[in-house]
């Protein structure tokens, strides 16, 4: 067996679209940045230092956390060629079913945060299998229920923050604390949980299902081809409900490692407002939602919006330019991979196997 030469490995790299589009969002960024007056190199610099930073890595993983949850819960349909646009409603939903569970269970406080968490994965996963439902026997779209469904859910948990649960005395939308002890453990003095290990677990067991199981490669095969998958015998109704389930249940579990950390209660909007679930599939999307992919991809944006406080105490450039970086690497995503694959070969003549997935 021969191995490619350096040269054509970097050469295959610059072709996959996951690298091509970051670089090609960095260099338009970097001429934004001039444009304001502020030198790239130092913003540049400012965003890695406040994200990856001793400062700032506790919060880039803390927030990876949630970003790759989600980018995980929206890849694995997507790899089917199905889109949840759910994932607020889901996340929402098992957070607050975490907290109620941690409220109210009458158990020892470990057993308690396992069955928040078990509790808020299996809220999120019926509320995903409804959506799945609703189109294998009344015809909506997934794309379409999924996301009208996220409306009354939370509208559900922002309900039972404000008034059945509602802290007494406080004048926020929120719930009581939960009772000593019902906490995910953390590492040492930092934010980051036990979570991060969970969602890091997650994504290793998508990667061994889509690469090693026949499983996986039914996924793959019908988002490629739907049609020649159903004349290979994968059964799309099926399909669509076990990895709606799938999906909704890492949903609603990044929902409840939320309530489960840092303020450890339920607080109305505070796992919505961040736009986890949009920036998690941005990610997917990114990714062509391939395992590896995604998890870098997650990792990217996290460390973007994290290191965008910093670049804004730095520079004073707006760390809304970070979204515009995000947009930008969409933007050159889509390009990538519409336009002739001749136009960004780098001299080479062919399109390469790298071009085509992450």
């Amino acid at each position: 067996m021969t191995h490619a030469s350096l040269p054509t490995r970097i050469s295959g790299a610059l072709r996959s679209p996951l690298t091509f589009s970051v670089l090609a969002g960095l260099v338009i960024g970097a001429l934004f940045l001039l444009g304001t007056g502020a030198d790239p190199v130092t913003a540049y610099e400012a965003v890695l230092t406040g994200a990856l930073g001793g400062d700032g890595i506790g919060s880039t993983l803390t927030t990876t956390t949630s970003v790759l949850g989600l980018a995980l819960a929206l890849a694995i349909p997507l790899r089917a060629g199905l889109i949840n646009l759910g994932g607020d409603g889901q996340m929402v939903l098992g957070g607050i079913t975490a907290a109620v569970t941690g409220l109210y269970a009458p158990l020892p406080a470990p057993l308690t945060v396992a069955l928040a968490l078990l509790a808020g994965m299996a809220a999120g996963a019926g509320y995903a299998v409804l959506a799945a439902l609703c189109e294998n026997r009344l015809g909506v779209p997934l794309l379409v229920s999924s996301l009208l469904l996220s409306y009354p859910a939370v509208s559900l948990a922002s309900y039972l923050a404000r008034y059945p649960l509602k802290e007494p005395g406080s004048s926020l939308p929120q719930t009581r604390a939960l009772p000593d002890g019902v906490a995910l453990p953390a590492f040492g003095d930092s934010t980051v949980t036990l979570g991060l290990v969970l969602v890091a677990l997650a994504a290793a067991a998508y990667w061994f299902t889509d690469r090693r199981t026949a499983v996986g490669y039914e996924i793959r095969m019908t988002g490629l081809n739907s049609r020649f998958a159903a004349y290979a015998g994968v059964e799309r109704r099926g399909l669509t409900l076990k990895l709606m389930s799938v999906s909704g249940g890492l949903a609603g579990l990044v929902g409840a490692i939320g309530v489960l950390s840092f303020p450890y209660r339920f607080v109305d909007g505070s796992l919505t407002a961040p736009g986890y679930t949009w920036t998690g599939l941005t990610a997917a999307l990114l990714a062509a939602a391939a395992p590896l992919g995604t998890v870098i991809a997650a990792f990217f944006f996290a460390v973007l919006q994290v290191g965008g406080l910093a670049m804004e105490r730095t520079t004073e450039v707006p760390r809304e330019l970070t979204q515009v970086l995000q947009a930008i690497v969409i933007v050159f995503l889509a390009a990538r991979l519409r336009f002739p694959s001749r136009w960004f070969a780098f001299g080479s003549g062919r399109r390469s196997p790298e071009s085509e997935t992450v």
